[in-house]
């Protein structure tokens, strides 16, 4: 199902990522929050910015755990929680911060 940026269709797939994982940007992903009533925050940003770096280097979607213990070594102890990326990302830190990151599922792999 797509979503409209823009005035440009996005294509999704049924869960809500994207079909094509080169159409993202900063108003993609404030879009794909905003279809599931999230505002993002500074806070979101840069998990968003930091886990777009990750996948670069690592060319996978993490867990939840993993990314959290690469954020707190990167960001610091109090960002490296499970506890405050579901604070940020409370239906599923790891679903839905790939979801507005722009990348596959969490697991996924590949382009």
């Amino acid at each position: 199902m797509p979503i409209v940026v823009n005035g440009q269709p996005i294509e999704t797939d049924e869960e809500g990522f994207l079909a094509d994982l080169r159409t993202w940007n900063e108003d993609v992903a404030k879009a794909l929050a905003r279809a599931e009533n999230c505002e993002l925050s500074p806070d979101h940003w840069e998990v968003i910015h930091f886990l777009r770096a990750y996948y670069d280097e690592y060319r996978i979607s993490p867990a939840a755990r993993v990314l959290a213990k690469a954020i707190g070594k990167k960001l610091g102890p109090d960002k490296g929680t499970v506890t405050y990326l579901l604070e940020l990302f409370p239906e599923g830190a790891s679903k839905q911060m790939c979801k507005y990151a722009g990348l596959p599922q969490p697991g996924c792999s590949g382009m």
